[in-house]
């Protein structure tokens, strides 16, 4: 007769677990961040039953002043995080005239 038994559960720590392989998480296609090339780039996404609007391509000094700049331009609330701001509502329109007042270089993401 065989034995089938075997030890499903222990407090003891007495045995040694089995090394597991597990895949590597893979990056999600489609949120790297757009090329450092001097150009801002606005878009827009849907958030938590929301829009956002998010620029892209600042420099880490100036994304806390321009961020602070924008949401009152904007009339909006927003955060900087990670080197993007993030306004709440449809702003492409007001931040790409707020860039192009100021001589920067602009591209619309998305449609």
């Amino acid at each position: 007769m065989s034995d089938e038994r075997r030890l499903v559960y222990s407090t003891d720590g007495s045995l040694p677990l089995p090394k597991v392989d597990r895949p590597k998480p893979k990056a999600a296609p489609g949120k790297a961040l757009p090329p450092a090339d001097g150009i801002v780039r606005v878009g827009c996404e849907k958030r938590r039953g929301g829009v956002v609007t998010l620029v892209y391509g600042l420099a880490a000094n100036e994304l806390a002043p321009i961020a602070t700049e924008l949401r009152r331009a904007c009339g909006t609330g927003g955060t900087a995080k990670d080197g993007i701001v993030s306004l709440q509502g449809d702003k492409r329109d007001d931040v790409l005239a707020y860039f192009q007042a100021r001589g920067r270089r602009t591209k619309r993401m998305g449609g």
